[in-house]
């Protein structure tokens, strides 16, 4: 085995102050080039790369230069020396120097690797995540990961110089089937039971507050068997945080300023605070979202007042039924191409939608094949409270609330992206709060809480939670950037009989809710303190800061869409007899 050398420097560090310094350095081959007898070669650490030189008159070393290839592993003795002026890279940091190497020691040869490892080299993502250990030798894939150390490091300065404390909490937990599905574990000790992976710290974190810890975090991995999309992977990392003795604004104040401090240390830039804050109801009616993207316009606007007893059915139908007719101005759209309208509806059918209907101001004229529909009056008044103008394009959603939302919001982002609006180099941060405590989930045909059902109501609403689950509000927030969910929280339920109300509000018997919370309702009955926290995505976050497309980019070894590892297998079959020792037979399915 050759014998290891000690680096001085690191490959990215020289400059031309280090001229005439003796250096080791080590790395991998990047590249090599054979120019005229003398062999220069690009070495690479993760700092950066390094020309290195060598001369025929090395002997040796020269022959030993010649047999290295890409990915080769080696270490160097040499002495740095400005480059002369024609020979200046200016693409790269050490651009001004190289090193004339003395000795060569070779560590490891590479077999040719799947794919080039320079820099924005274009590679199917299915070979980088096969290869996944090679893609990460990549600069461009490694600079996410140096930033996500970064964030974390900053996390907890900031919350260290905040008092809180960093505890663990368990990874083998009771199920509980509200929510998104669990991952389970069979127990081989006690055969026929299952632990399963936490999809947060909720309850543990709670605990903690009634144990008196007063503030605590946590950068956690949890887990969620749920449909993957280019923001979500079966497990997955946050920033978790409990405070004790707190109101709303003290958590949302505390976390303005930690991604204040995050995005100036890391980035350096200064975010605005206090952040916006929308109501979840605004955030509804003018983006149709609860994570709305605020770079851009094309707002959403509820016309039922206006076309509630107008000539065009489905319009009066909608509202006579309870539902909405909303609108968008697309402002100097009116030239798009009646195929791209069609794509509009087409986009609006596969989102849930009956169909969309639009109506084009174009060449002095108002065109649409609805106006037939429509009144002079009518018209007239769609026009004045949509402030269209000659150029514009108003498209129309006639649904439910949820529906005409989903869809408009999902036609929104299209327009914006197709048309450039979105300014790319602006952060807009906001809250969105005062949501709702239920959502009605259609398909079990029940009310389940909207965040989590230890979130506590607002104090009017609690005689409402089983007679009008509807009309009650929750003390909840969460943080948005540019469109996307970056974290959320609540005050906490920290009365066991307001507990035991909000259970039976979501359907649970009382032996259910005894079940599965027992040991949480048992806890609050000694001494809890009012509470709340917070909890955030962090490679999310990282990937946002970035500017990376999929949260896989900041993730060391992720999963792909269908929640697999192209590297190592898994999931993958296990063997009968550690079936049998979990007590567990398998079957096939039709």
């Amino acid at each position: 085995m050759a014998e290891i050398w000690k680096r001085t420097h690191y490959c990215g560090e020289l400059r031309k102050e280090h001229h005439g310094t003796d250096v080791i350095l080590t790395g991998w081959v990047q590249k090599r080039r054979d120019l005229g007898g003398v062999i220069f070669i690009d070495l690479r650490d993760r700092t950066g790369i390094a020309q290195i030189v060598i001369n025929p008159d090395k002997g040796e070393t020269f022959h030993l230069a010649e047999r290295l290839r890409s990915e080769y592993v080696l270490s160097i003795k040499g002495r740095v020396r400005n480059r002369p002026e024609d020979g200046i890279n200016e693409n790269i940091e050490t651009g001004e120097v190289e090193v004339e190497v003395f000795e060569m020691n070779l560590y490891n040869e590479s077999l040719t690797p799947p794919f080039a490892l320079d820099e924005y080299a274009v590679v199917d993502e299915s070979i980088r995540l096969k290869y996944r250990y090679l893609d990460l030798r990549r600069k461009e894939v490694q600079k996410n990961f140096f930033l996500r150390h970064q964030v974390a490091k900053t996390i907890r300065n900031f919350l260290d110089e905040e008092k809180f404390i960093e505890i663990e909490t368990p990874m083998l937990i009771g199920s509980t089937p509200e929510g998104a599905r669990d991952f389970l574990v069979p127990s081989r000790v006690n055969p026929g039971k299952f632990y399963a992976l936490p999809q947060s710290p909720q309850m543990y974190k709670q605990l903690l507050m009634v144990s008196g810890f007063e503030r605590y975090y946590q950068i956690v991995k949890c887990f969620r068997d749920e449909d993957l999309r280019a923001d979500r992977q079966p497990e997955f990392t946050q920033l978790d945080m409990e405070l004790s003795f707190v109101d709303m604004e003290d958590i949302l104040s505390l976390n303005e300023r930690l991604m204040h401090k995050i995005f100036q240390d890391v980035l350096n830039i200064d975010i605005p605070i206090p952040l916006k804050r929308l109501s979840y109801e605004e955030a509804m009616e003018s983006y149709g979202s609860d994570k709305p993207d605020t770079r851009f316009g094309l707002l959403l606007h509820t016309i039922n007042h206006v076309v509630k007893d107008c000539g065009f059915k489905i319009f009066a139908d909608a509202v006579a039924k309870g539902n909405v007719v909303k609108a968008i101005n697309c402002k100097g759209m009116a030239s798009m191409p009646r195929r791209d309208i069609d794509k509009l509806d087409e986009m609006a059918k596969a989102s849930g939608a009956k169909g969309m209907a639009y109506i084009v101001l174009k060449d002095g004229e108002v065109r649409s094949p609805i106006l037939k529909f429509l009144s002079e009056e009518v018209l007239d008044a769609i026009l004045k409270e949509m402030e269209a103008e000659q150029g514009d394009l108003i498209i129309f959603v006639a649904d439910t609330f949820t529906v005409a939302n989903t869809v408009l919001n999902r036609l929104r982002l299209f327009l914006g992206e197709k048309y450039e609006l979105i300014d790319e180099s602006k952060l807009n941060f906001l809250w969105v709060t005062d949501f709702p405590m239920f959502e009605y989930d259609e398909e079990n045909k029940r009310y389940k809480a909207m965040h989590h059902p230890f979130t506590m109501p607002v104090e009017e609403d609690i005689p409402y939670l089983e007679s009008d689950p509807q009309r009650v509000k929750a003390k909840a927030y969460d943080m948005v950037l540019n469109g996307t969910e970056l974290g959320g929280g609540s005050l906490r339920i920290y009365n066991a009989d307001l507990q035991a109300k909000m259970f039976k509000a979501l359907g649970f018997t009382d032996e259910e809710a005894r079940s599965q919370f027992g040991f949480l309702m048992d806890a609050f009955q000694y001494g809890t303190p009012p509470h709340g926290g917070i909890a955030y995505g962090l490679d999310r976050l990282v990937m946002l800061m970035s500017g990376s497309k999929t949260i896989r980019e900041c993730i060391a070894f992720p999963k792909t869409q269908r929640a697999t590892d192209l590297m190592s297998g898994a999931p993958d079959y296990v063997t009968d007899k550690q079936l049998e020792e979990l007590s567990i037979r398998t079957m096939k399915l039709d």
